[in-house]
């Protein structure tokens, strides 16, 4: 089948399995190039389906090599294969078992799904749909089984062998050279949950006893002499079980929880049952090879996936439809995890970044599709911000408008009532309905309407009647499928923020809730507050209450003010961004005139906080001093985009805020220097973060303090968060001195793959002409290689972000993005369609940039034996 002709499979197609799986006992004899898969499926008609129907098992790159029905040979006759599977078109009207035999060549698996080896080690990804690479099988979320597996190998070659569930049986074989080990799990699971791990590894141990008492073995497994990396992973994973029992009241369920770290992965970890597989970067941390990023990260992640357990597992998802039931939910459980563990504050705007960046992007492109979609032809292509990030603020929404003793109640309900089930949406909000008595109808439009509403916001100050009138109203733009749009329910939690602090809300509106949260469900509302003695400032979407874009009829001096009054840490920080990104959209478009005044406005803000007690929270002070990114003003500008003139405000803005205060930025370092051994806790993280943005600052308003200071860093520096920090402070200032420090950073860790990743994509990322060229050239670097993903994503992925030079103006960096996506498209698609999607935002750019980017995507989609995931993004983007 050609990727052209992919079907295209929708929801409301859905119908249940005409067939069952109850039990799957797999042996699977482990070899590099000849690897014998033995599958026993025990299965039965299923009442919900068609009674009759044949059975028809999902293949990739598959040739049985035996089919036994009830123990005997299946006759040829009665079977069919074809490149999407096996066909039994009349089995018995009864339950029957069959076996059936492959062999498969991990080796050359080069597209890292289904069974392949990394670094000699086996592991598998069956997500979304790797297993039929495995076996054929019912491979559907729906499809729930309880396993065994048996694995056997070579002592040598894998002394190490686990799977699912908990070991129940192990031994080496007669002569001593081979061993096996056969693992069980109790709880049924859908077959994208199954794993396995062969190899030499390493690992680290600890005992657990859940808050019910019962004794789990932890280990986090990991390559060889890497062990002395693995402990803060351990140490996460620890704290996030205690953390997950105490706020939602889930315990383990099994005797052992493994962790096993791998090279060569396309995803960044995988929940599946008990055996969570992970990209090293994940996993492997201490002060020299990972920075604090790399630190949060591992602490997120781990939890991610271990809460995946519940949320994901236990409770698994209908169909792939549902995928944000899974991930939306457990993104936001890990948020939550992370803001208990750190600056709650800090954690709520490094998110809001993240989703602005990234889904508000891809909601503002041709990708767009809502939280759940209503079709697909790959969906690997669906593991998206959208799904991600805004599920998991729709999950946030519910939490707001029910409020936090509700959501508990419906959560606890979820659990209970789905527990062992493949769960929707719908199931999953009606929890909620039963538990807050509201009605979620409206509510759940937000996981079928794809885009980024935009909320405007004006008010009117009446002193006589000392009462203040709020208008607001709602739209979305029109996305790909969607040219109307209905109103959302939009819960905006708010402020009204008077010289001394917030004043009383007080009103009669039936659209202020609890809490000061009002909420927005109609194209527009007015609400007037009473009692107010003087004229309000406005706080709305207080903790980014809602994902969607607000525009103010506040001036820059009225946004100062909330800057410095407001109670809510996230609108202060808000509201400095919002007084940059207006004046560097303005430049964008081609007026500069406010350049120089924001700049003292801000630069006089920031020297006040930097002065003040807020230095109480350094983490967030480094927030303050980060201004929107170029790409997010990019997004902002939406149409004829020239990133060339956005970048070039970016610098000057930001050269002229570090040349006023770098006096006062130099001697805050020296303050927050660190005294003591590194520790990658929150709070010298966060002296470390500002630190960190100062020197960047005064970088590019003070070049030659700034490479003075880099320079001086990173010698001294006993981490790699401040080396990594002056690499980045070198990077905006060319000369001999900037490559100097970058080659001695190679040679530093020329022994360190994951660092190399980092220094590969500070070179990607440098804004001027001679990018391209560095970048053609580190290909060939012996760190290099196309086949890691990690690899691929440090050096193109970092170009490909690189606003200036993939928007080259002459379109040699489309071309060569293009290029790299085709010969990746025969080895690994997963990564190749990600890496296409680079491409989302080619529509806002000027006319030349416009046409140059639709003609190398053109070219992409021409190209002959395209793989659905990049034939899909292709078609998508050109749609």
């Amino acid at each position: 089948m050609r990727a052209e002709d992919a079907p295209l499979i929708r929801l409301e197609d859905y119908r249940p399995s005409d067939w069952l799986i109850d039990t799957v006992d797999l042996d699977i004899v482990l070899d590099p190039t000849r690897t014998r898969v033995r599958s026993q499926l025990q299965l039965r008609p299923n009442p919900a389906g068609h009674a009759g129907a044949p059975l028809v098992l999902d293949g990739d790159e598959l040739t049985p090599d035996s089919i036994l029905l009830d123990e005997v040979p299946l006759d040829p006759s009665l079977y069919s294969l074809s490149p999407q599977g096996l066909t039994i078109q009349a089995p018995p009207a009864r339950a029957f078992s069959l076996r059936i035999e492959t062999t498969l060549d991990p080796g050359a698996n080069t597209k890292l799904m289904g069974l392949y080896r990394s670094s000699g080690v086996y592991c598998t990804q069956c997500e979304a749909d790797g297993f039929r690479r495995i076996t054929y099988f019912l491979d559907r979320p729906d499809v729930m089984s309880v396993y065994t597996v048996r694995l056997e190998a070579a002592k040598a070659q894998a002394p190490v062998l686990l799977s699912n569930g908990n070991l129940v049986a192990a031994a080496e074989l007669p002569g001593g050279e081979r061993h096996f080990a056969v693992w069980h799990d109790p709880h049924p699971k859908p077959a994208y949950l199954f794993a396995l791990v062969g190899g030499k590894l390493d690992h680290v141990r600890q005992p657990y006893v859940t808050a019910d008492g019962h004794k789990v073995e932890l280990a986090v497994y990991v390559e060889p002499g890497k062990a002395g990396r693995a402990g803060w992973a351990l140490d996460s994973l620890v704290r996030c079980m205690r953390w997950d029992e105490r706020v939602f009241g889930r315990n383990y369920d099994l005797d052992v929880f493994n962790v096993v770290a791998v090279s060569d992965f396309n995803m960044g970890a995988m929940e599946n049952k008990g055996l969570n597989i992970f990209n090293d970067k994940y996993v492997l941390a201490d002060p020299l090879t990972a920075s604090d990023g790399d630190y949060a990260s591992i602490e997120a992640i781990i939890a991610h996936e271990y809460f995946h357990n519940w949320t994901g597992n236990r409770i698994t998802c209908r169909d792939w439809f549902q995928l944000c039931l899974k991930e939306g939910l457990t993104v936001f459980r890990d948020q939550e995890f992370s803001s208990d563990e750190r600056s709650r504050p800090v954690k709520r705007i490094a998110d809001v970044r993240t989703l602005r960046s990234t889904q508000f992007s891809e909601d503002a492109g041709p990708l767009a599709h809502p939280v759940r979609p209503r079709a697909y032809k790959e969906i690997n292509n669906f593991y998206t911000p959208t799904v991600y990030e805004k599920g998991a603020e729709l999950i946030r929404m519910l939490k707001v408008l029910i409020g936090k003793d509700a959501f508990a109640r419906g959560m606890d309900l979820y659990f209970e009532r789905c527990d062992g089930t493949a769960a929707t949406i719908e199931e999953f909000l009606d929890c909620f309905v039963e538990a807050s008595g509201q009605d979620l109808a409206h509510f759940a439009g937000w996981y079928e309407q794809a885009g980024t509403p935009t909320v405007v916001a004006s008010g009117k100050y009446d002193a006589q009647a000392k009462s203040y009138t709020l208008q607001l109203a709602q739209s979305t733009p029109a996305t790909p499928g969607q040219s109307e749009k209905k109103p959302v329910v939009i819960p905006v939690a708010l402020g009204l923020v008077g010289k001394g602090g917030d004043l009383p809300l007080i009103s009669i509106s039936p659209a202020l809730k609890a809490g000061g949260v009002m909420v927005l469900d109609q194209p527009s509302l007015s609400v007037t507050f009473t009692d107010l003695p003087e004229a309000p400032t406005p706080s709305l979407l207080r903790g980014f209450s809602a994902p969607v874009r607000l525009e103010l009829d506040l001036g820059d001096s009225e946004l100062l003010r909330l800057f410095s009054a407001d109670s809510d840490s996230f609108n202060r920080w808000q509201a400095l961004q919002t007084v940059a990104t207006r004046a560097l959209v303005r430049a964008g478009k081609g007026d500069g005139s406010t350049l120089d005044a924001t700049a003292t406005d801000l630069a006089k803000a920031l020297s006040s906080l930097l002065a003040g007690p807020a230095l109480a929270d350094p983490a967030f002070a480094a927030q303050v001093l980060r201004l929107p990114a170029p790409a997010d003003i990019a997004r902002e500008i939406g149409r004829d985009v020239d990133p060339d003139v956005v970048h070039g405000a970016h610098r000057r803005l930001s050269a002229a805020i570090g040349a006023a205060v770098a006096n006062q930025l130099a001697a805050l370092r020296q303050d927050l220097a660190d005294r003591g051994p590194y520790s990658p806790a929150a709070a010298p993280a966060g002296r470390r973060a500002l630190r960190n943005e100062a020197l960047g600052l005064i970088a590019l308003g003070a070049p030659a303090e700034g490479a003075r200071l880099a320079l001086a860093q990173f010698t001294e520096a006993d981490n790699l968060t401040d080396r990594l920090a002056a690499l980045a402070a070198m990077t905006l200032i060319p000369g001999t001195e900037r490559e100097d420090l970058i080659a001695r950073f190679g040679e530093l860790y020329a022994r360190e793959p994951l660092v190399l990743d980092k220094w590969l994509m500070a070179q990607a990322l440098i804004a001027e002409d001679g990018t391209l060229a560095r970048v053609k050239g580190l290909m060939s670097h012996s760190a290099f290689s196309l086949g890691n993903p990690n690899r691929v994503r440090g050096l193109i992925g970092g170009f490909a972000a690189n606003l200036t030079q993939f928007n080259r103006a002459d379109g040699e960096g489309y071309a060569f993005v293009a290029d790299i996506v085709i010969a990746l498209d025969r080895t690994n698609p997963q990564v190749a369609s990600r890496l296409l999607g680079s491409f989302k935002s080619w529509r806002m750019l000027e006319a030349g940039r416009r046409a140059k980017a639709e003609a190398a995507l053109r070219m992409v989609g021409a190209t002959p034996n395209l793989s659905r995931d990049v034939s899909d993004i292709a078609a998508r983007s050109l749609g």
